[in-house]
């Protein structure tokens, strides 16, 4: 099997750990246009960084019957295939491939046709992933909710009701999670993070995803928490 993955050194060295017990080639473009590939000659692809760059649709859509995984977490596959504007021939499934994401216990993944969950299920028993289909929606299930977490945590901050390390401490001590929401907000990203609540406010219009000033102020200095 030949799988071709296009995306950052961080996130193609995620996806390698993930795909560690699967018999493959893999063949890693980093950064580069797939324009520099033979699309054709592969029978999986694993575009990581689709949400920066969706007019890459071009590439791959008309791969007949193909699983082109693609990261869909600031973007809705429904959306993207509208702006294509042309038939999407490839089996399209939306994955989060943000850091930290991708190599998790539980893979959720989004499907551009309904139609296409007998052949999902297909290359996830030989994947042998864990998978859960969520809705075909902006921020998917997951980030939609821990970036919440850190939007609101950037509240409590912001008003000088409790400091970065007592939040993050009150939170993993809290809910067991690895990390806090300002170290977390760190791994993943400030611009990741903010620009996925963007996009789900922009979708919604629903004041709890608008986000907070202070990692809006973060974002656009192009700061850290820590």
């Amino acid at each position: 099997m030949k799988i071709l993955a296009r995306g950052s050194k961080t996130r193609l060295e995620e996806l390698k750990v993930k795909l560690n017990a699967v018999s493959c080639e893999l063949t890693c473009i980093d950064e580069s246009d797939l324009l520099s590939a033979n699309v054709h000659d592969y029978d999986v692809i694993f575009d990581l960084k689709f949400d920066e760059k969706k007019e890459q649709l071009k590439y791959f859509a008309g791969l007949k019957g193909i699983p082109v995984f693609v990261c869909a977490v600031k973007q809705q596959l429904a959306k993207a295939a509208f702006d294509y504007g042309r038939k999407v021939e490839c089996t399209l499934l939306g994955i989060n491939s943000l850091p930290t994401f991708l190599n998790r216990s539980l893979t959720e993944i989004s499907l551009l046709n309904k139609e296409d969950a007998a052949k999902l299920q297909h290359w996830m028993t030989v994947f042998n992933w864990d998978y859960k289909v969520v809705n075909d929606r902006v921020g998917m299930v997951t980030p939609r909710v821990l970036f919440m977490i850190i939007n609101e945590a950037c509240y409590t901050l912001q008003e000088n009701t409790a400091s970065m390390t007592d939040i993050d401490i009150s939170m993993k001590l809290g809910t067991n999670y690895p990390y806090g929401p300002f170290e977390w907000a760190d791994k993943i990203g400030i611009n990741h993070v903010y620009l996925t609540l963007e996009a789900i406010y922009e979708d919604t219009h629903e004041e709890r995803y608008k986000v907070c000033p202070l990692l809006k102020t973060k974002y656009l200095k192009g700061e850290t928490f820590y």
